[in-house]
């Protein structure tokens, strides 16, 4: 297996235009030093790309722009402590000269920690908003491919572990207060309940249902390997509650819940309770193109006619930053077949690294 690739970054923002020619004099020694064979290209009023190549591959990249801002990546095949010291000292070398030459005269200079490309181990992640986050994963728990989605399940030092779903962190064992806040953050009373659970495939929201005595909690989830990886690997999470399918006040549908909704719908068959465990909003901001959208619109409308009149649905939203995304789904609140309102609390789950909108939606009462 070829050996990871280290991406190291070191930034100035200087506080004048910069002498691109100077800049480049001045740190050259610094590349040469090292047995790197240098390349330049001058574009006219554009400033300066200096490669330096070396004969294991390694390679640093030296952009000098005349606005002032002079930017050094550096990437490297050597793992092991050595690899980072050598990287780790030809960096503060460039460092140490570019203070030398500008005498105090520049405003930033950023770090960023080396981004491991290629390893066994993926502990880069985006958020909902885009932003790239690093975890501190240590361990490939589980990775597998279902009929329906690839499900991961890594280990955190600080969150536990961690269940991904086709490359959208889902819950870690940290998360309680997701499932607190899908539940109606402990304001409402499931004691001798029909409950509904949509997804929930790690079991969740399941295990901590069950514990508040509930008349009979039915969760429909459509992949089996979710369930089978949760409950063995998330059992923090999940507890015993996956062990069997069916207990003394639940039981787990393994279909998928659209023909469920419909034949409940049909039947007659009304919960106090409906949950929606199965997707975030969409980030896409054009219903009309956006089959995620439809499929929203379709499990609301399925979910208000098998909820009781005085019942409650609760989902997830999204990321707090995606505003555009979050009045859209509020727009399609106004579309269903029955008038609805809603309220919506904005919680922090641990694993996420950012705060989560969760909604809470009823039928709106009409005066007889």
């Amino acid at each position: 297996m070829a050996a990871a690739t280290r991406h190291s970054t070191l930034d100035f923002l200087l506080g004048a235009t910069a002498d691109c020619n100077a800049v480049l004099k001045a740190l050259q020694p610094i590349f040469q030093e090292q047995g790197m064979t240098e390349t330049v290209h001058n574009w006219e009023d554009h400033g300066y790309l200096a490669t330096y190549i070396k004969k294991n591959g390694s390679f640093a990249n030296l952009r000098i722009h005349p606005h002032g801002l002079v930017l050094v990546d550096l990437q490297s095949y050597n793992d092991h402590i050595k690899g980072r010291e050598e990287v780790d000292q030809l960096l503060n070398k460039v460092e140490e000269r570019m203070k030398e030459l500008f005498h105090g005269n520049i405003k930033r200079v950023k770090r960023l920690p080396a981004i491991l490309r290629g390893g066994v181990i993926d502990r880069y992640w985006p958020t909902a908003d885009g932003r790239l986050v690093e975890y501190d994963i240590d361990e490939v728990v589980y990775d597998e491919d279902s009929p329906f989605q690839n499900i991961k399940i890594l280990h955190s030092k600080q969150f536990g572990n961690i269940l991904i779903l086709s490359g959208d962190v889902n819950l870690a064992e940290s998360d309680l207060a997701y499932t607190k806040a899908i539940m109606g953050s402990g304001k409402e009373d499931y004691t001798g309940k029909e409950v509904l659970i949509l997804g929930g495939g790690d079991g969740g929201i399941l295990y901590e249902i069950v514990k508040l005595k509930p008349k009979m909690v039915t969760m429909v989830e459509i992949d089996q390997m979710v369930i089978d990886g949760c409950k063995k690997y998330m059992r923090k999470t999940c507890g015993d509650v996956l062990d069997n399918l069916k207990g003394e006040c639940y039981q787990v549908l393994i279909e998928d819940c659209i023909p469920v909704l419909k034949r409940y719908a049909k039947e007659g068959r009304m919960f106090d309770y409906v949950i929606n465990d199965l997707t975030a909003v969409p980030i896409s901001t054009s219903p009309e193109e956006d089959s995620t959208w439809e499929f929203l619109r379709l499990i609301l409308d399925l979910s208000m006619k098998v909820l009781k009149q005085d019942g409650k649905y609760f989902t997830q939203g999204n990321c707090i930053n995606l505003t555009d995304a979050l009045t859209l789904y509020e727009e399609q609140l106004s579309r269903l077949y029955c008038p609805v309102e809603f309220s919506k609390e904005t919680v922090c789950v641990p694993s996420y690294m950012e705060l989560w909108v969760f909604y809470t939606i009823w039928k709106k009462q009409t005066d007889i």
